[in-house]
């Protein structure tokens, strides 16, 4: 969070995995009576680009100067489910827009981008590192001070890397919800900003020690589990919003079943948990979470890219 790190800094360990969104942007054929169309989970068709529901979208296009466009959104994950898939729609519909202009934006760019998108012109509460996880891709620990951020790779050795991703397992609570109403929601805690504060820089500390963890071959991986418990406690301290007691009962029966820890993933009150549980633990930890889809994942290293492009000969109505 901005507000925080300006002061105090701040750090998070970040990666991508194999679940996508995908943006399909090209000029729309002057055939209809609108001039620009887009489907995601509604459908919209528009004259004027000030008459687009979807702020992103709207806010996008007048801020890079599109017109007469066909968008179709489509994911592999739901919407509001705390794994950053409003952010990676920015960043990927900002690079297609790059492209259709026939322009390179850098993965440093298009993560700023997509944060000035989100956090200024939708006004929109919440922090940087999921513009930044989807625009760089990978494994990374992501660093932010009064500067900005830096983005630094995590060297883990393959096998290690391999072990983690077999021991976290992602389930689906059924819960969604707007990070921007959960994150406005914690800031108006009735909790001394002094006691929050305290648990804020406790959790900045502890990313020291998980990268430690990953990197450091003398150190027990499932202690990596045990920092995702001490976080998620400390985290479920920082704001009313940040869990339910359904989500809590969900979690202590995921650690009453063999797992060494985990959180709910994105800003709280629903969405995705995930638990580090040992090989020998896994099955009884699905049995006990049998109510909830699991979601299966592999790391990826790939950040946001252009899948198919095409230059089209195209010109404003105006010079035709």
């Amino acid at each position: 969070m901005e507000s925080f790190f300006r002061t105090n800094g701040g750090a998070v360990i970040s990666t991508t995995f194999d679940k996508y969104c995908y943006v399909n942007v090209r000029h729309l054929p002057r055939f209809f009576d609108y001039s620009t169309e887009l489907s995601y989970s509604a459908i919209e068709r528009v004259t004027n680009i000030d008459e687009i529901k979807h702020p992103a979208v709207r806010n996008a296009m007048k801020m890079l100067d599109m017109h007469e466009i066909r968008l179709t959104y489509e994911a592999d994950l739901p919407a509001r489910s705390g794994l950053g898939t409003s952010s990676s729609f920015a960043v990927g519909m900002l690079n297609a827009f790059y492209a259709l202009k026939g322009k390179y934006a850098s993965k440093k760019k298009l993560a700023d981008d997509a944060i000035y998108l989100e956090r200024v012109l939708c006004n929109e509460a919440g922090g940087w590192q999921d513009q930044i996880a989807a625009s760089f891709g990978g494994f990374n620990r992501i660093n932010f001070n009064d500067e900005g951020y830096e983005v630094l790779p995590i060297i883990i050795s393959p096998e290690r890397k391999a072990r983690l991703n077999k021991n976290l397992m992602m389930f689906f609570t059924g819960f969604t919800r707007f990070s921007s109403d959960v994150q406005k929601a914690n800031a108006a805690s009735s909790e001394p900003k002094k006691d929050k504060e305290k648990r804020l820089l406790e959790m900045l500390d502890l990313v020291d020690d998980a990268e430690d963890v990953l990197t450091n071959k003398e150190r027990d991986l499932d202690d990596f589990g045990r920092l995702l418990d001490h976080t998620w406690q400390l985290k479920k301290q920082t704001g009313s919003a940040v869990s339910t007691s359904n989500i809590d009962a969900l979690y202590q029966k995921g650690m009453e079943a063999g797992a060494l820890g985990g959180k709910l993933l994105g800003a709280g009150g629903g969405g995705f948990l995930v638990f580090y549980v040992q090989p020998e633990k896994r099955e009884s930890l699905k049995a006990a979470m049998h109510d909830l889809l699991y979601v299966p994942f592999h790391f990826e290293n790939g950040g946001t890219r252009v899948l198919y492009y095409a230059p089209e000969d195209y010109g404003m109505k105006d010079e035709v």
